[in-house]
Formats: C-alpha cells, structure tokens, sequence
C-alpha cells in the first residue's frame, strides 16, 4: 500500500490562505494566459470527486468573436431585466455593481452538465440525480482553487438564460447549463469580496444543525 503524502502545517497555512482570497473576479487584465494555461487548468478539474465517478462535466471553450458577442447580448438582456426585480436603494446598488467581465477576460468557457452519460454506470444517481449537476460544480471549484494558486481569476457569470446559452453553443439537449466563466488575470486585489465591500450583502456564520 503507498503511503499518502504528508501535509504540512505550512501547506495547511497556505490552503487556508488560498480558501480565503479566493474570488469573484470581475475586473481583468488584457494580458493573455501563457500557451496551454487553460487546457492545463481543465486538466486539473476533472480530477474534482464526481458521483460514481462519472466525471459529467463538459467544457465549452468560447473563442470566436461571434459567439461572444452573442453571450454579452443575453446577459446584457437577463441583466437588465433582473434590474427590474429590484427597487429603491438595492435597484440602484444593483445597478452599479459589475456582474461580469466579459468585455476585458481573455479566457471565456462555459460548463454544462451532462446527466445521460453511462460513465459511473448510474452509482449513486438513482435517488440524487442531481449529484450530476453538483459533481460539475466540484469540477468548476477545483479549476477556481487551482487557477488562484497560479494569481488567475476566475468569475462566474450567471446571469444568463441556460436555453439561448445552450443554442448560442450549439450544446447537445441533454447537457444542462451549469455556469459561464471568465477567466484572466485580476486587475485589482481585495481582502474583501466584491459583495461585501459594495453592501449588497455579508458573510455570515455557518449553519450548523445538530440531531
């Protein structure tokens, strides 16, 4: 049997370090990511833990022009009716936050889900399907830790409609749309998340619930 390898407490400092400063990023530079970066750090997130170890995340890399466009087009429209959701202060908040970095990240891929894959041969779906879904979230994690190590950033821009994203990408119908993601160099950094330095909200305790 091969023995694990033995973490230290200044690696258990610097994975804390890394957990916390992890970000959001909205806000990139126009630098270019170095030859292979992307495919490298796709790499790193498929080895994420997935149900019955179906690995069902697929990666959508977007580089042409077109599609891109078409992408800040629907967030541009989902945006601006999410605006409408809101009222008084927080419309205005609202409004003033940047929710995206699709004009200036160099790196844009979108993630989808890919729940009739045989890979894993059904384990542990049966009752949780959606552990599909939550195992491409795994993969999306994993990439965001690993590109931050490296000082990449990596934002997560949601605020799209699964079904015009899905035809913009030509995705199979049977992938589901787990999120868009930018991906760069910062162009500024914050001990303080985004959210919480603009007052849209503040991290709070964990929840814990004993039985």
């Amino acid at each position: 049997m091969t023995s694990g390898p033995d973490f230290s407490d200044d690696f258990r400092t610097g994975l804390e370090t890394l957990l916390r400063w992890r970000r959001d990023v909205r806000r990139f530079k126009p630098t270019p990511l170095a030859e292979g970066t992307l495919e490298r750090l796709l790499e790193l997130a498929s080895i994420a833990p997935s149900v019955g170890l179906s690995q069902p995340w697929r990666f959508a890399v977007v580089e042409s022009a077109q599609c891109r466009e078409a992408v800040k087009a629907c967030f541009e429209r989902c945006n601006a009716e999410a605006l409408t959701s809101f009222c008084g202060e927080r419309a205005a908040l609202y409004a003033r936050l940047k929710l995206a970095g699709l004009n200036e990240a160099p790196c844009q891929f979108a993630v989808f889900a890919d729940r009739t894959t045989e890979q894993g041969h059904g384990l542990g779906r049966l009752t949780m399907p959606a552990t599909i879904e939550y195992s491409a979230v795994m993969a999306v994690h994993t990439m965001w830790l690993a590109a931050r190590a490296e000082g990449i950033g990596m934002g997560w821009v949601s605020i799209l409609d699964p079904v015009e994203m899905a035809t913009i990408l030509d995705a199979p119908p049977q992938w589901t749309l787990i999120g868009y993601f930018c991906v760069g160099y910062p162009s500024e950094e914050h001990a303080v998340p985004t959210l919480e330095r603009e007052g849209w909200e503040f991290r709070r305790p964990s929840m814990v619930i004993t039985r």
